[in-house]
């Protein structure tokens, strides 16, 4: 340290010399060394901008390799590397800083060594003269020269020259002596731990705003750092020299200036997209709230009971069949699936379920070949990870893009999608949604067309293809034809929105109400259990508008566990819902479609040339409406009620045209698992 106090000294003494005041020194002092530090002060800020305009990518990396935490740092450290951003630099000022206070204590500790340069005799001859301890400071000294104690007429030669230089030493500054130590003192000095936690405090708030990168921590990081600043300033405030404190006041009072002045010359703003940085900040923050709640005793029932299933889970080895499942409602896409495997096989279906209260774990215990695990979302991310089973089922789409990713452990499972409505797969999901998998069950023509022009438009392998079909149209088309069906002559008309934006509810519902209310005329209105969930206020107010009207006229189902509006309805009413291809094929009557905004979740599925199914099918089993066209609603509504005999032969003829494999009850998709874990074993022998 020798090496940086004399340097720091000389700078001390020149200006005490230029001002001539002590107190003003230490300010000049510290303002000189933020010009000597200002370039490294702007290679940090420069430094910190670069993070900061990459942390919208970053943000999206940690969502989309959730859990892989060394994919997350090789991708980081790509980044890194293409911006040359060098996360150490921000560590420098912090050094810098910590060895200038280290500099400014002990020079205010040794001023007759650093700023007047005296030998270590003359310093002695001086101690020994007022039987001070030099080893303890040289303060002492330069007090009983100020209250004359020791005068230059009791020495010669040095130590009476030492005593001129020394009366310059002016201790005083704005009613404080620079020299005293408030826990030793204090009266007054109290006050100087307070002023020095105040400005380190209004440092702490003034970066919290404006420094560029530490605007984006997270509160947390943000108050914590604010609380520690502020408590260390304020406990050793009362432990250093006064002169030491006016040094950190004065320090922290420039930081903030010189923080303005950098934002000033370098704005952020110009560099950082901060529009892209709040998305990227949603969509991770999507990530961190699976499985979000209230800690209460419930779900700390849930956390151990997923512990357990955790650890179940992987005792188990050779697991042939694994299937995903989000939440209880999505059985029924894989019933007739499952169903099937258990008729023709003696196979072990492995079901892991997001959902504690899934169907599921009742119906295994009637059959024993189902093994239920409850394994949250978050917890989910781990389990793929680790996931060693030959084949795995899953209605999720984003295998490997999003939170859920193929197995680290095996290499050679076989990932299978299937689906869970009967529409297309190009516009409706993200893009590359299904690039991950290597086998998907098709619903129909539709989607093996889409798959196969995705992979030739993006130079992708090919997967297998299953012409699977859609059983779960086939359930609702017998449950359909065996229910009772009602005897009056009241018309049936069942609006069910989807919930995505400018859905029927958020847009038009009380257009369509007022509209379709009429004699004769029965109205339901079945909100979509998404909407239901995300919108329960929407949802409240809206029932709350017609409480009034009764029940015979209008009705709101909020029973989603029910399908009894679906068969009873003469006509459906919705908007991009995937509803109306279920109700059109199960009861063969007509929908009328409203054209609110449509749902794209990939904004390249032009490039493939493909009108979505969603689109194209709409003229074939009903009529659309644009909103400004809803005056007329009443009339379209009757003239499909009227032509429901015409609609009936078309959409039986379009329903085994749209769908594969019509009645075998996913016969075909049960025939390639056996066939897949037949082949595997045969493959895993002749290892």
């Amino acid at each position: 340290m020798e090496y940086i106090y004399y340097p720091l000294g000389y700078l001390m003494k020149w200006c005490h010399e230029f001002v001539g005041n002590y107190g003003l020194a230490i300010i000049l002092f510290t303002l000189m060394t933020k010009i000597v530090m200002l370039p490294l002060s702007i290679w940090v800020h420069k430094n910190s901008i670069k993070i900061v305009k990459i942390q919208p990518e970053v943000n999206f990396l940690k969502a989309k390799y959730y859990g892989d935490m060394e994919r997350i740092a090789d991708e980081e450290a790509k980044l890194h590397k293409r911006e040359k951003y060098n996360p150490l630099i921000s560590i420098i000022p912090l050094a810098v800083q910590i060895i200038l206070l280290l500099g400014v204590v002990y020079i205010i500790k040794a001023p007759l060594t650093h700023i007047f340069h005296l030998t270590e005799d003359t310093c002695r001859v001086l101690a020994d003269a007022i039987g001070a301890d030099l080893k303890e400071g040289q303060l002492s000294i330069v007090r009983a020269v100020l209250d004359g104690t020791i005068t230059s007429d009791m020495f010669t030669g040095e130590a009476a020259d030492a005593i001129g230089l020394i009366s310059t030493l002016k201790l005083d500054f704005l009613g404080f002596s620079l020299d005293r130590v408030p826990s030793e003192v204090w009266g007054i000095y109290t006050i100087v731990p307070i002023i020095a936690a105040g400005s380190a405090y209004l440092l702490c708030y003034v970066q919290n705003v404006a420094n560029v990168i530490q605007a984006e921590q997270t509160k947390l990081n943000k108050y914590g750092m604010t609380a520690l600043s502020v408590g260390l300033s304020l406990y050793l405030g009362f432990f250093v020299y006064t002169g030491v404190a006016l040094y950190w006041v004065a320090s922290n009072i420039l930081a903030i200036v010189q923080q303005l002045i950098l934002n000033a010359a370098i704005n952020p703003k110009k560099y950082v997209d901060y529009e892209a940085l709040e998305k990227s900040r949603e969509e991770l923050q999507k990530i961190r709230d699976l499985d979000g709640g209230k800690k209460d005793a419930e779900y700390r029932a849930n956390a151990k009971r997923e512990k357990e299933d955790y650890k179940r889970f992987f005792k188990i080895v050779n697991k042939h069949l694994v299937i995903y499942s989000e939440r209880s409602g999505f059985y029924k896409y894989y019933e007739a699936l499952i169903a099937g495997l258990l008729k023709k096989s003696n196979i072990v279906i492995h079901y892991v379920t997001n959902d504690p209260n899934d169907a599921i774990f009742d119906m295994a215990k009637e059959n024993t070949r189902i093994r239920p695990y409850y394994i949250g979302q978050r917890k989910l991310i781990t389990l793929m990870m680790r996931m060693d089973a030959d084949i795995v089922v899953m209605t999720t789409p984003d295998l490997q893009t999003y939170y859920i990713k193929r197995s680290l452990v095996r290499k050679d499972v076989e990932y299978i999608y299937a689906p869970h409505d009967m529409m297309s797969v190009h516009m409706g999901f993200r893009k590359g949604a299904l690039d991950n998998f290597d086998t998907v069950f098709c619903t129909g023509p539709h989607v093996a067309r889409e798959v196969r022009e995705t992979e030739k438009v993006y130079g992708l392998p090919e997967k297998t293809l299953v012409e699977f079909g859609y059983p779960l149209a086939e359930k609702l088309e017998n449950s359909y034809n065996t229910s009772a069906k009602s005897g009056n002559f009241v018309k049936e008309i069942l609006i069910a929105p989807s919930w995505q934006e400018d859905n029927l509810l958020d847009s038009c519902v009380d257009k369509l109400i007022e509209g379709l209310m009429a004699d004769g005329t029965h109205l339901t209105v079945r909100p979509h259990p998404e909407y239901s969930k995300r919108y329960p206020e929407k949802l409240a107010l809206l029932t709350e508008r017609y409480k009034d009207v009764p029940d015979e006229k209008l009705t709101f189902e909020l029973d989603f566990t029910t399908n009894k509006s679906i068969y009873s309805s003469d006509l459906l009413i919705t908007d991009w819902s995937g509803i109306a291809y279920e109700f059109a094929f199960a009861t063969k009557k007509p929908v009328l479609f409203v054209n609110t905004k449509m749902k794209v979740e990939n904004p390249e599925w032009e490039k493939l040339g493909i009108t979505p199914a969603e689109i194209y099918l709409r003229k074939e089993v009903g009529v659309a409406l644009e909103k400004d066209e809803l005056d007329g609603v009443k009339a379209a509504a009757d003239e499909l009620l009227s032509s429901a005999d015409k609609y009936r032969e078309k959409i039986d003829e379009l329903k085994t045209a749209h769908l594969y494999s019509y009645g075998t009850a996913g016969d075909v998709g049960v025939k390639y698992i056996l066939g897949r874990l037949s082949q595997k074993q045969k493959e895993n022998k002749n290892k």
